[in-house]
Parts: structure tokens; sequence; C-alpha cells
């Protein structure tokens, strides 16, 4: 089963299978905005909703932490625009 942890130290969400990592979003941080700008899945799990998962993790968590969310990642901003 994928795993998807957030990770607030290294602004970014991560993907596990078991403990290997498959995959990540990765946004900055300033005052008012958190900006994803990657997102990366292995080709291997390509296809199962993992990098939408992340980007998801990412968006509930900017609500918890009170964070305007913006994307350069074309993908985390489709996925944003369809929210």
């Amino acid at each position: 089963m994928i795993e998807i942890k957030f990770d607030k130290n290294n602004n970014k969400s991560i993907a596990l299978d078991k403990e290997n990592k498959i995959g990540e979003c990765v946004f900055i941080e300033d005052e008012e905005y958190w900006n994803i700008i990657h997102t990366e899945v292995s080709n291997l799990y390509q296809g199962q909703g993992i990098a939408r998962r992340l980007v998801e993790n990412i968006i509930e968590n900017s609500k918890i932490y009170n964070k305007k969310l913006i994307a350069e990642c074309s993908y985390a901003k489709k996925i944003i625009n369809e929210l």
C-alpha cells in the first residue's frame, strides 16, 4: 500500500512504498504562500493517482497551516484549479 506523508521541515509531501520513496511534491514557502514547484512519481508507479494524492496532501496541509497555494508545477496547477 502506498503511503503519503507530509514533511513540513523539508517542504514536501512524499510517497512511500514500504520504506522506498517513489514520489514527491515540493513547495517553496514564504510568509503567505506555498508555491508548488515540482511533482514527480517513479515511472514504475505512474498511472495510479499517486501524483494527485501528493498534491492533495499539500492542499490539505496548506489549510492546516493557513497558507494560500500557488503552483509553478503545471500538474499541481491543474489539480488546484479543479478544486
